[in-house]
């Protein structure tokens, strides 16, 4: 996607023609309710399909990463960066905190919290972290740690505290012992009950008293809730969850805009989000606020590696939106993407591997695919691709032939001519609803010999200006009927990754998401789409089956493919009228329907999912089964 920047200085200017595509009049429709459909599904011939085809693109924007799917739960916990100043703390009882650069955690985390205890202190006192609007507490074990220094012996009270109820809903102690000299870092874990909102703060108290008239310094405090698999440093576990539900089969990582960096130098740059998070400086993301990279390279790795889901790894390739190197200037870069490869293929007696190994990683990683850059057609990156794609494209597919490799493109005037072979274009469409229909054979003629990755595609509902946008079913529909045309060339259409994945409700700059989130128990709400991507990611064969039909696409789209005695058809009405359908499977006798249907602009907002997907067992007489698809309605039928 363009960089947000850049999105929000042409939205007045296509505001109207926005606005406008959502209040067109219905698609002119071909069938009505009163000419059921026909679709008679071959048991023969057809295309391999790829194995990959459903995935989902990740970035850090909206909060998704730092504040959403990592665990980790206090915002601003190391100040990275250089925009946040004070955010998220506040003092509790007689003290002054402020930042002091003074007092370096380590050489990335180079300021600490200094608190200044009253002369006449008596009570306990410290500061409060109020997380990302709010600290999310549940009914859980949790993890919390930071770093001290100055001098104190004795107790530090830890507290998950209601910000404006005051009701605490944990209370733990630990003793420690810390010296002005060095930071020591402490540990420990502590139960919570549950709050009934997301209205809550983390405390650090001590004993006033101790310190009265002098200082303690605190560094990279840290609370995570349970992770998932229980990984240290993890995943949150309830937004994984929901994650881990489509089946997604690759994860397009990290990014996307964030890591081409504002300025060449302030890039993603794997070597800084690797080893102990105290050792990770952050930095200014594309996204308007700070990066911890507490998820950092290893991290998506592990997060691919427990869903089962393939990586398809981006590499910064010389273009920032501050800057653009090439030719000589370029390889010093290029040494660096071999080094990043070193780090995640080489063995231990490599540099490189031998420090993966030292990181908690003693098997190389899988490392099948790589994308050259992003967006290089766009943001003036055009003109020299071609060169930086053969430059980093010869060093990769030299030492590592068996590297998939993907251009960040699909303009031929931005790619070497010819594009070499094996290579992966990559092409990105965020479109209204009308014109994603339009493009359901978009890959009907495409040459079969350019394999084609669609690494990013939403339908965008930006009815409001200003704020949170919503998935729609009319949309969801559109991005159906778009993902049937790809299924339906999928021999050549390898990889498609829905984009972006997930928004905290508070820290919106792109919208809409597949699902959304904020403090608030309860609050995870997916969107249409997600019960779309869900659906086909969850419900494909391993080849592309030929369909005979009553008549032509349009307003119902359909696809179908199989594995074994397994077949799969997706059908979506892209239309106000109700569409019946006869889908014959000869030699099926049963299966299931998943249906997810409502009115045109009908969405999920927070709290309230209105729209899911509905699944009823369904039963064919001789391998006759009737579909009634309502208006806008997707559906799955899946038989054998």
């Amino acid at each position: 996607m363009k960089i947000a920047s850049i999105e929000h200085s042409l939205l007045r200017v296509v505001l109207f023609i926005i606005l406008s595509h959502l209040c067109v009049a219905d698609t002119a429709t071909n069938g009505s309710s009163s000419d059921p459909v026909v679709l008679t599904i071959s048991g023969k011939g057809g295309n391999k399909s790829s194995p990959l085809l459903y995935g989902v693109m990740f970035e850090e924007m909206d909060h998704s990463g730092d504040g959403g799917i990592h665990g980790q739960l206090l915002q601003n916990n190391g100040f990275q960066g250089n925009s946040l100043g004070m955010t998220a703390y506040a003092p509790i009882g007689s003290v002054n905190i402020s930042q002091d650069t003074s007092k370096p955690v380590s050489d990335a985390i180079t300021s600490s919290l200094r608190v200044s205890v009253s002369s006449n202190a008596t009570e306990y006192v410290g500061f409060a972290n109020t997380g990302y609007n709010g600290v999310p507490v549940r009914n859980a074990t949790y993890n919390s740690s930071f770093w001290m220094s100055g001098t104190y012996s004795g107790t530090i009270n830890l507290q998950l505290i209601g910000s404006h109820s005051g009701i605490v809903y944990a209370d733990h102690n630990l003793t420690v012992e810390s010296t002005e000299s060095n930071f020591t870092q402490f540990k420990t874990t502590f139960n919570s009950s549950a709050s009934p909102d997301g209205d809550n703060e983390w405390h650090l108290t001590f004993d006033g008293e101790k310190v009265a008239g002098s200082a303690l310094n605190f560094g990279y405090i840290e609370l995570f809730p349970p992770t998932y698999h229980e990984r240290e440093n993890g995943l949150r576990e309830d937004l994984a969850t929901v994650f881990e539900k489509v089946k997604f089969n690759f994860l397009r990582f990290p990014g996307g805009n964030n890591i081409e960096g504002l300025e060449i130098d302030s890039r993603w740059k794997w070597n800084r989000t690797i080893g102990p998070v105290v050792d990770r400086p952050g930095r200014e993301s594309d996204w308007f606020y700070p990066n911890t990279d507490a998820l950092g390279l290893d991290e998506y790795l592990w997060w691919c590696e427990d869903m089962q889901m393939t990586p398809l790894l981006a590499m910064w390739a010389g273009k920032s939106y501050g800057g653009i190197v090439s030719g000589s200037d370029l390889q010093p870069f290029v040494d660096d993407i071999l080094n990043e490869l070193e780090y995640l293929l080489g063995n231990s007696s490599t540099h490189f591997g031998a420090l993966r190994v030292k990181n908690g990683r003693k098997d190389p990683w899988k490392i099948p695919y790589v994308e050259i850059g992003n967006e290089d057609d766009l943001t003036g990156g055009c003109d020299t691709y071609p060169d930086r794609f053969s430059q980093i494209y010869t060093a990769i597919h030299d030492a590592y032939p068996n590297i998939t490799l993907v251009a960040s493109n699909g303009d031929y005037s931005c790619l070497p001519s010819p594009v070499p072979e094996g290579v992966i274009i990559d092409l990105h469409l965020y479109r209204q609803p009308d014109d994603f229909v339009a493009l359901f054979n978009q890959f009907d003629n495409q040459p079969r010999n350019q394999s084609i990755m669609v690494g990013e595609y939403g339908c965008r509902n930006t009815s409001n200006a200003k704020g949170t946008y919503w998935s729609y079913i009319q949309g969801s529909c559109s991005e159906a009927i778009y993902m049937m045309g790809m299924e339906r060339n999928s021999d050549i259409v390898q990889m498609a990754a829905y984009a972006p994945l997930l928004e905290h409700f508070g820290f919106v700059s792109w919208s809409p998401t597949l699902y959304g989130f904020n403090s608030s128990s309860g609050s995870i709400t997916p969107s249409t789409s997600y019960f779309v991507q869900k659906m086909f990611a969850s419900n494909k064969g391993d080849t592309v089956i030929p369909i005979n039909s009553s008549t032509e696409f349009g307003p119902l789209y359909w696809a179908a493919t199989k594995s074994d005695s397994q077949y799969y058809v997706k059908l979506a009405n892209y239309g106000p009228e109700e569409q019946n359908v006869t889908v014959s499977i000869s030699e099926t006798k049963s299966g299931r329907l998943e249906m997810l249907s409502g009115s045109r602009l009908q969405g999920n907002t927070p709290y309230e999912v209105d729209v899911e997907t509905v699944s009823t067992k369904i039963e064919g007489k001789e391998g006759n089964y009737s579909v009634s698809m309502g208006p806008w309605a997707i559906a799955v039928l899946a038989v054998a």
